[in-house]
Protein backbone atom coordinates (compact mmCIF):
# COMPACT_ATOMS: atom_id res chain seq x y z
CA UNK A 1 0.00 0.00 0.00
CA UNK A 2 1.26 3.53 -0.80
CA UNK A 3 0.11 7.18 -0.08
CA UNK A 4 -0.86 9.45 -2.92
CA UNK A 5 -0.15 13.04 -1.31
CA UNK A 6 -1.04 16.25 -3.29
CA UNK A 7 -0.44 19.50 -2.42
CA UNK A 8 -3.84 21.31 -3.03
CA UNK A 9 -3.15 24.44 -0.88
CA UNK A 10 -0.49 27.06 -1.22
CA UNK A 11 1.64 27.04 1.59
CA UNK A 12 1.76 31.15 1.79
CA UNK A 13 1.62 32.36 5.54
CA UNK A 14 2.61 28.77 6.47
CA UNK A 15 5.02 28.14 9.49
CA UNK A 16 8.39 27.40 9.52
CA UNK A 17 7.02 23.80 10.83
CA UNK A 18 4.83 23.46 8.10
CA UNK A 19 6.99 24.44 5.12
CA UNK A 20 9.64 21.80 6.53
CA UNK A 21 6.92 18.95 7.20
CA UNK A 22 5.89 20.13 3.35
CA UNK A 23 9.46 20.03 1.83
CA UNK A 24 9.92 16.74 3.73
CA UNK A 25 7.17 15.15 2.12
CA UNK A 26 8.61 16.07 -0.99
CA UNK A 27 6.34 18.59 -2.47
CA UNK A 28 8.36 21.39 -3.94
CA UNK A 29 5.24 23.46 -5.85
CA UNK A 30 1.49 23.91 -5.71
CA UNK A 31 0.12 21.18 -7.48
CA UNK A 32 2.87 18.73 -7.30
CA UNK A 33 2.28 15.25 -5.86
CA UNK A 34 4.51 12.22 -4.66
CA UNK A 35 4.14 8.40 -4.03
CA UNK A 36 4.82 7.72 -0.37
CA UNK A 37 4.92 4.79 1.52
CA UNK A 38 2.03 4.02 3.78
CA UNK A 39 3.67 4.49 7.14
CA UNK A 40 3.06 5.85 10.23
CA UNK A 41 5.64 8.59 9.92
CA UNK A 42 4.53 9.64 6.82
CA UNK A 43 0.89 9.75 8.14
CA UNK A 44 1.48 11.57 10.75
CA UNK A 45 3.63 14.69 8.61
CA UNK A 46 0.38 14.29 6.26
CA UNK A 47 -1.84 15.07 9.35
CA UNK A 48 0.13 17.79 10.42
CA UNK A 49 -0.41 19.56 6.66
CA UNK A 50 -3.96 18.34 6.22
CA UNK A 51 -5.34 21.39 5.86
CA UNK A 52 -3.16 21.71 3.03
CA UNK A 53 -2.94 18.70 1.03
CA UNK A 54 -4.77 15.97 0.10
CA UNK A 55 -3.99 11.72 0.59
CA UNK A 56 -5.75 8.78 -1.10
CA UNK A 57 -4.63 5.38 -0.34
CA UNK A 58 -3.51 3.48 -3.66
CA UNK A 59 -2.58 0.09 -4.71
CA UNK A 60 0.91 -1.12 -5.15
CA UNK A 61 4.38 -0.18 -3.35
CA UNK A 62 6.25 3.11 -3.74
CA UNK A 63 8.91 3.64 -5.78
CA UNK A 64 12.20 3.17 -4.64
CA UNK A 65 14.06 6.28 -3.90
CA UNK A 66 17.75 5.79 -5.70
CA UNK A 67 20.20 8.35 -4.67
CA UNK A 68 22.41 9.97 -7.26
CA UNK A 69 26.11 10.75 -7.29
CA UNK A 70 26.84 14.21 -7.21
CA UNK A 71 27.59 15.77 -10.82
CA UNK A 72 31.12 16.62 -10.02
CA UNK A 73 31.93 12.93 -9.21
CA UNK A 74 29.67 11.28 -11.92
CA UNK A 75 31.98 13.40 -14.53
CA UNK A 76 35.29 11.84 -12.91
CA UNK A 77 34.07 8.65 -12.85
CA UNK A 78 32.97 9.23 -17.03
CA UNK A 79 36.70 10.45 -17.41
CA UNK A 80 38.53 7.75 -15.48
CA UNK A 81 36.34 5.09 -17.91
CA UNK A 82 36.97 7.29 -21.07
CA UNK A 83 40.45 7.16 -19.94
CA UNK A 84 41.04 3.49 -18.73
CA UNK A 85 39.24 2.33 -22.84
CA UNK A 86 42.01 4.26 -24.03
CA UNK A 87 44.65 2.59 -22.47
CA UNK A 88 43.29 -0.80 -23.29
CA UNK A 89 43.24 0.25 -26.93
Amino acid sequence: MALKVKLTKSSAGSSVDQLATIASLGLKKFGSERILQDTPTVRGLVNKVRHLVTAETVQGDAPKVTRRKPRKIRARDAARAREAQASKA
